[in-house]
């Protein structure tokens, strides 16, 4: 058995066997799958050191049997050559595998569905979501409560404010007023302006993520101690993923901690960077879904590093899903759906930063209203 195949099946294997147990109970096999995109509007254009959009379209999977309908979404990145154009065509190829499985035997066809998807990770978490939602409506309840998390335990999520002129980045601040901590984009020239427009808003505690951005060692080192002393909490990903050799070096000379993003993409990667991070930013969208979600956060915990839980631009579909992990977490950063203006769910409740999990069946999704 390779590595990876090990943390995909054996890591997780004491808490879905007795899970898979109980729900296979009395009901017939096969399942009708429908997979669809939606085009999301960004209320403000979203920059980072990567891209700058309007826009971002998603990749969504409904699981229907018994009468009951399991939704999930995955956002797919250009940047790991997905789109939801490539998603679709690859759950499509499947679909007539998928509907002669069993999903109540949710482990067993999430095996499945990586050994015949390649790469677009995006739309195996959409599938993985849509599962754990069917399958907690099947059990009758809430997808939390399948991890053996108390919901009481959710952190505060944060708000991010992305590279913008200071007029519009002063005018995001103060749209995020409920919020108590703020994430900022940085790594492009104008990082001074970004902070002082947020900082002439607000004296909240803030995070910050270069996104890659930082061209040296040096240079991340001269930035992270200047963001340091504009209250800023921690760090993501300051240089290029695949630079590693440099983190110590950087560790040494700064004071605040330093979370993987980039370069955290599976289980597999966490041994790896554990020896030059603090900590890692688990993303549902990039790793295929809750279940490889949930094992990433327990590589993590073995080897002491922080967790954050993190999302793409998304609907509110993605991020109830990811938030039924947040229990488990450190930091948490779930304001995608809080992003767009055509949510076409109501999922999980934000108050003032305060993330709050239903107590309805699976991921206890609402359509909303046109």
């Amino acid at each position: 058995m390779k590595r990876r195949d090990w943390f995909r099946a054996g890591a997780a294997a004491p808490l879905m066997m007795g899970l898979e147990a109980e729900v296979l109970a009395g009901a017939s096999t096969g399942m009708k799958v429908a997979t669809r995109t939606r085009r999301l509007n960004l209320k403000h254009t979203w920059t980072t050191v990567m891209s700058s959009s309007q826009y971002r379209d998603t990749f969504y999977v409904e699981i229907s049997k018994d009468g009951l309908t399991g939704v999930g979404e995955g956002a797919p990145i250009i940047r790991y050559k997905e789109s939801a154009e490539t998603c679709d065509a690859a759950v499509k190829a499947i679909v007539p595998w998928l509907e002669q499985q069993d999903p109540r035997a949710f482990q067993k066809v999430m095996a499945g569905v990586f050994q015949k998807i390649e790469g677009n990770w995006a739309g195996k978490a959409a599938v993985d979501i849509a599962l754990m939602d069917w399958v907690g409506q099947k059990m009758q309840t809430p997808v939390w409560r399948l991890f053996g998390v108390d919901k009481a335990d959710t952190p505060v999520t944060v708000f991010s404010i992305g590279i913008d002129k200071a007029e519009v980045v002063r005018q995001k601040v103060r749209e995020a007023e409920a919020f108590p901590v703020l994430k900022v984009k940085v790594g492009l020239d104008n990082d001074e302006e970004v902070i002082g427009a947020v900082r002439a808003e607000t004296k909240k505690p803030l995070r910050a993520d270069a996104n890659e951005g930082f061209k040296s060692k040096e240079q991340a080192v001269e930035k992270i101690n200047w963001l340091e002393k504009q209250g800023v909490e921690f760090i993501e990903q300051p240089l290029p993923a695949a630079n590693l050799e440099d983190m110590n070096w950087i560790r040494k000379r700064v004071h605040i901690p330093i979370i993987a993003d980039e370069a955290c993409l599976h289980p597999a990667d966490i041994p790896r960077l554990a020896p030059h991070f603090d900590g890692v930013n688990v993303k549902i969208d990039k790793c295929g879904g809750l279940l490889e979600g949930w094992r990433m956060i327990q590589m993590a915990r073995a080897l002491g590093l922080k967790v954050m839980l993190g999302c793409m631009v998304s609907s509110s579909v993605a991020i109830t899903g990811a938030a039924q992990l947040t229990p488990m977490v450190d930091y948490c950063d779930l304001d995608g759906m809080m992003l767009i203006s055509n949510d076409p769910y109501e999922g999980v409740l934000v108050e003032r930063g305060k993330l709050i999990l239903s107590d309805r069946p699976g991921l206890g999704l609402k359509p909303r209203k046109a």
